[in-house]
């Protein structure tokens, strides 16, 4: 490493030229010609490892019967009711409109609901609101009058009062086609209620539904990209340059930002890497990252020249000096991203991964390329306007009051830790958008008015082909299904066997002492099979029934629950479906069930990640620092800065999701940059310098000490602009991020130096004790 950066120094040009092919080569790898290669996964499966139970539960569901990917165009009527002409023929008309859409298999709404009843001798199985068909007053008090009794409507695709209703439109879309498809389908339906909203200026249209919410992660992950990260850019640079008082300082550091973020996207690319919105906030972790590594240079050369030293040595000093703190920093960071290998949650890893490369890549280039800079640049510094140190007069305040520092950051910092407990693992995804996006507002207002977003598909399975007609085995389903109602957050059931009972009735001349199941064999397969011959292609009963008709699909809408809720429920279920002890089975499966899982077994997988990681750089201080006392020393500001933010967080939210699960392998090796560079200091003042304790502190904060509140105010400022994120995921990691780095300066500037010196205080007296006995002993010896 030092050959590295006497080379760099000796033959500024030839380091960046030998950096420009660097970059050329590793840019390729995210390109094919002039074509961007680097795939985006906008699909929500993508949170999910391919062999998460949960997912392959959904999956085998979605390969039993039809796929459930959707849009749900939400009609708000501002008249309060959709039972009025001009309403039903805009359902009717966007109904009728959404079959066009490239990939739709089924389009569900109030006008094309398949409505049956007896005349005379025939049943009659047609739309609600058929296309021929005047909308007369009568004929829409009809419409009104069926649909608001109908359980298949009601809490459904209808709201309970008429006040708003739901065009739900099912698509199949191949897994390869998915990246694309799901802009494409988005654009499409934003572009149709777009033009609906002008032609029916009295109803508001909004989109909800599975692809929606996919197009929505690739939605925010394009705006962060586009206005976050230059935002965040430039206000490193603005702070920067207030800070060193450098224009060089900055464009220096805006050359290792960026080279250090191209370099790493491209070598993902060679590595074929996917892109998610999660990994899209890497590059604001690695711009301000490389940022920290510019700024202990700078520190130490802005230093150097106002004590009368030449550029060259300057730099050659600074770069040097800060070599193997700098170096055992961007390790420690690399190592706890690293940790995110852990994550149940596969764009959290590959987060963990890129910002790690990142981290390495920096540091290549903080020995390299910017002390070539440095040389090839001008570099004026200004000078000291003051005669004094803000630092030493810190580091004086400190040493002065320790024993009262102490003792005053112990009980803050034990009564944030108190409050951990009041932690809850939780979690709702319709929440992992800000309320500022169009799909989490139609989400929140389906939820209010029509039906919750929380669904659990359930598939029972009769365990024998052409087991649906058994009259037992749907008398079974059906009191499951009146259990089901029971529950108080159970909003709509969709079952085969409604529509069973109700051609029932149809059958016995719309009695409704017939809304029953039939009790022989033989006319359940009747039924059905007139199901089949009547009712027009894409709203058959395949959504319902598997291929030999052993399995049916019932899915249960409840109101919108928590993760922790929705896996209560979950064990409800199955502990009352074990109860009746049947010869069926059955399974639970949905996006819904996966996410409530995620959180809890993700923040599991990060414990254990952290605690490896822990070990692992305590191990790598006490190798590097040649001291076992100090890396366990370490051991307290490092642990103690996530534990306190968490501790906040109980009193701030409470709940702990996905997002939060990730937090504390991020920051580790963050943390650790502090504690490192503070202590390496420490420990050169003791052994090499010679100095007291007391000195040895005021040596650590005079020569790290302003690098360290700037790296962590620029860190600070990074995080809170990905805080700012419309995706909750990444914003709520950036603001616990923020915070977690914010406290740990705090630790390392007030409750570390004044342990050091309390444990210092301790080994002083037992010396001084030992000295006093043994003097005592050789008095006694000479007769005194």
């Amino acid at each position: 490493m030092h050959k590295l950066v006497i080379n760099s120094i000796a033959r500024p040009w030839i380091t960046v030229f030998i950096t420009l092919v660097l970059i050329i080569t590793a840019t390729m790898g995210a390109f094919q010609g002039f074509t961007w290669s680097i795939p985006f996964k906008n699909d929500y499966k993508v949170f999910f490892r391919d062999d998460n139970s949960y997912l392959k539960d959904f999956l085998n569901l979605q390969k039993t019967y039809t796929k459930s990917d959707n849009v749900a165009i939400v009609v708000v009527p501002k008249s309060g009711t959709v039972f009025s002409e001009d309403v039903l023929l805009a359902i009717q008309e966007l109904t009728e409109q959404s079959w066009q859409f490239e990939h739709s298999t089924r389009v569900d709404s109030l006008s094309n609901f398949q409505h049956s009843y007896a005349k005379q001798d025939t049943i009659v199985i047609e739309d609600l609101v058929p296309l021929d068909m005047p909308l007369s007053k009568e004929r829409i008090e009809y419409i009104a009058r069926i649909a608001l009794k109908e359980p298949q409507l009601v809490k459904s695709i209808l709201a309970p009062d008429g006040s708003s209703s739901v065009v739900n439109i099912t698509f199949t879309i191949p897994e390869e086609d998915m990246t694309e498809a799901v802009p494409e389908i988005a654009r499409a339906t934003e572009r149709v209620t777009g033009e609906f909203s002008n032609r029916y200026p009295d109803i508001d249209f909004m989109l909800s539904g599975i692809v929606t919410m996919n197009n929505s992660f690739q939605d925010i992950a394009v705006t962060d990209t586009a206005t976050r990260i230059p935002a965040m850019l430039l206000l490193v640079l603005v702070l920067l340059a207030m800070i060193t008082r450098s224009i060089s300082a900055s464009i220096i550091s805006l050359v290792i930002i960026t080279v250090s973020v191209v370099t790493t996207i491209g070598i993902w690319g060679w590595l074929g890497g996917e892109l998610s919105s999660p990994t899209t906030t890497a590059p604001i972790a690695i711009l301000t990252l490389a940022v920290s590594d510019c700024v202990h240079v700078f520190t130490s050369y802005i230093k150097q020249i106002r004590k009368g030293d030449s550029k060259l040595t300057a730099v050659k000093y600074s770069v040097e000096s800060n070599l193997r703190p700098v170096f055992l920093t961007s390790v420690t960071t690399a190592i706890g991203f690293l940790t995110m290998n852990f994550s149940d949650s596969p764009p959290f890893v590959g987060l963990g991964n890129l910002v790690a490369i990142g981290v390495m890549l920096a540091f290549l280039f903080s020995i390299t390329l910017l002390p070539a800079l440095m040389i090839i640049f001008p570099f004026d510094i200004p000078k000291r306007t003051r005669d004094y140190s803000l630092m030493s007069y810190f580091s004086n305040f400190v040493i002065r009051k320790y024993k009262s520092i102490f003792f005053i950051t112990l009980v803050c910092m034990a009564a944030a830790i108190s409050q951990l407990p009041k932690n809850q693992l939780d979690d709702d995804f319709v929440d992992y958008f800000d309320e500022s996006v169009p799909f989490r507002v139609a989400a929140d207002y389906m939820e209010a008015n029509i039906a919750g977003m929380t669904t659990l598909e359930l598939s029972f399975d009769s365990r024998r082909e052409e087991g649906i007609n058994s009259p037992e085995f749907l008398a079974f389903i059906d009191q499951f299904q009146n259990w089901l109602y029971t529950l108080d957050d159970t909003d709509n059931i969709n079952s085969i066997t409604h529509t069973i009972k109700r051609l029932n009735m149809n059958m016995h001349g719309d009695d409704p002492n017939f809304y029953k199941l039939p009790e022989s064999k033989e006319q359940v397969a009747q039924y059905i099979l007139l199901l089949e011959m009547l009712l027009p292609q894409g709203l058959d009963t395949n959504n319902l029934l598997n291929v030999d008709k052993s399995a049916t699909r019932v899915t249960v809408t409840f109101q919108d629950l928590t993760s922790n809720e929705t896996i209560a429920l979950e064990n409800q279920i199955k502990t009352h479906f074990d109860s009746l002890n049947s010869p069926y089975q059955m399974s639970i499966a949905s996006p819904s069930l996966m996410f409530s899982h995620i959180g809890a077994t993700n923040i599991m997988s990060m414990l254990k990640g952290s605690t490896t990681a822990l070990v692992l750089i305590s191990i790598l201080l006490m190798f590097a620092l040649r001291s076992v006392k100090i890396g366990a020393l370490s051991l307290i500001p490092n642990l103690t800065p996530a534990a306190v933010a968490f501790g906040i967080w109980a009193l701030h939210s409470g709940e702990v999701g996905l997002g939060l699960s990730v937090v504390l392998g991020v920051t580790l090796g963050i943390i650790v940059d502090d504690t490192v560079h503070f202590l390496t200091r420490y420990q050169q003042a003791r052994k090499k310098l010679r100095y007291s304790a007391q000195d040895a502190i005021r040596y650590s904060f005079e020569v790290t000490g302003d690098a360290l509140a700037t790296t962590t105010l620029i860190l600070v400022a990074g995080f809170l602009v990905m805080a700012t994120s419309s995706l909750q995921v990444n914003a709520e990691m950036g603001l616990m991020t923020a915070i977690t780095i914010s406290i740990a300066l705090l630790v390392d500037f007030l409750f570390l130096p004044s342990l050091i010196l309390m444990l210092n205080k301790v080994r002083s007296n037992d010396n001084i004790a030992v000295s006093y006995i043994y003097q005592a002993g050789a008095d006694e010896k000479m007769g005194k």
